[in-house]
């Protein structure tokens, strides 16, 4: 459960380098308790912002208040510090066991051996290596080296942790694995953190609180359910698994809905906008379904078009499907459903989507 009161906050952060215009974020605050992650594409600012909120990086202008006092004036820098813990995308490990790895940070800080002990096996037996205890870090797998340094990260039992993209090296099911235990972890320890990552599906699964961040810029932050049905712009809905974004004019509404022209043909969409509005509408793959003319059945979908398949891309356990319906238009379809319709490049189908399912952003008047 999440706790309101904020425990850290940031106004206007801007970060240059060598002229360089890297990150500019007017306003950010996270409460305590909560999981927010930053996502954007490499190079969007969610590093940067990791290090400069943990003051690895001195912003060339702005404040940053740990519950309330600010950084540098009412609280020493490396007191605040000493309230974080940071983990990175590579492990950085030092050339001794794992326990010695997972007990180093409170050895610097001084911490009796009895409760450096105590602490650290705690961690291991958290993230599941204890049996690794007395290993040498330089012999473990990369799953086994980020569990070493998440379980170092803990064992500090930092107010707030910062997760800089941790799991992207890794295979799928170490990464699944490993986000398992973290997501219990957190849970558990209601510990605050900040999760930087370029993959919406961990974003989702983790965090209260998204933002997406292009250009040094945070564009949009909200709940995961806000940020993925109400995104302020193309970019956004792209990051949250658009995979169809199209451009078009009002031409009708009719009572709670309206229809939109795009590459000459019509689809309606939940809502109210003015006639003659630009819009751009948003659909996911997952909400498109298909069919073939012996397969066709009725349906309660508002949007049914004709279209033939121009490419169609595993993705292990499903398939994507690329269209062109009079516009481009991409669905998910499962391998049996893929083996049961026959489809193929090339072949006709029909495409059909809900009017419930169409995301609109709102682009003015023409």
């Amino acid at each position: 459960m999440v706790e309101h009161a904020s425990i850290l906050e940031a106004k206007n952060l801007k970060v240059e380098r060598g002229g360089a215009l890297l990150l500019e974020v007017s306003s950010f605050s996270i409460g305590k308790g909560e999981i927010l992650s930053l996502i954007g594409p490499n190079g969007a600012g969610k590093t940067t912002l990791l290090q400069t909120l943990s003051y690895l990086l001195k912003p060339l202008r702005g404040e940053i208040f740990f519950r309330g006092s600010r950084i540098g004036t009412n609280h020493s820098v490396l007191e605040y510090r000493r309230k974080l813990a940071m983990v990175f995308q590579e492990p950085l490990l030092f050339d001794t066991t794992v326990f010695n790895n997972v007990a180093s940070g409170l050895k610097i800080r001084g911490i009796k051996r009895d409760e450096i002990r105590d602490r650290a096996m705690e961690q291991l037996e958290q993230f599941g290596i204890s049996h690794l205890s007395n290993r040498s870090a330089k012999t473990l797998s990369g799953g086994e080296a980020q569990r070493t340094s998440l379980a170092r990260a803990f064992a500090l039992q930092p107010e707030i942790l910062l997760l800089d993209e941790p799991f992207s090296s890794l295979d799928p099911p170490t990464r699944d694995s490993l986000i398992e235990d973290l997501e219990h972890i957190l849970q558990q320890t209601r510990t605050t953190a900040i999760f930087a990552t370029h993959d919406r599906l961990e974003a989702l699964r983790l965090s209260d609180r998204m933002a997406v961040m292009n250009g040094g810029q945070i564009i949009q932050i909200g709940s995961p359910e806000e940020v993925a049905n109400h995104p302020v712009n193309e970019l956004v809905a792209s990051f949250m698994g658009a995979e169809t974004i199209l451009t078009g004019k009002v031409i009708r509404r009719d009572g709670g809905t309206f229809i939109v022209s795009v590459e000459g043909q019509e689809i309606e969409a939940v809502g109210d906008a003015h006639l003659g509005a630009r819009v751009v509408l948003c659909i996911r793959p997952e909400n498109v379904t298909l069919s073939t003319r012996s397969s066709q059945e009725g349906t309660s979908a508002r949007n049914v078009f004709s279209g033939k398949i121009v490419k169609i891309i595993s993705l292990g356990f499903y398939q994507k499907v690329h269209l062109h319906c009079g516009f481009p238009l991409v669905a998910y379809v499962t391998n049996h459903s893929l083996e049961e319709l026959s489809l193929d490049e090339e072949k006709e189908v029909r495409a059909s989507f809900k009017a419930t399912a169409v995301t609109v952003i709102r682009k003015g008047e023409s």
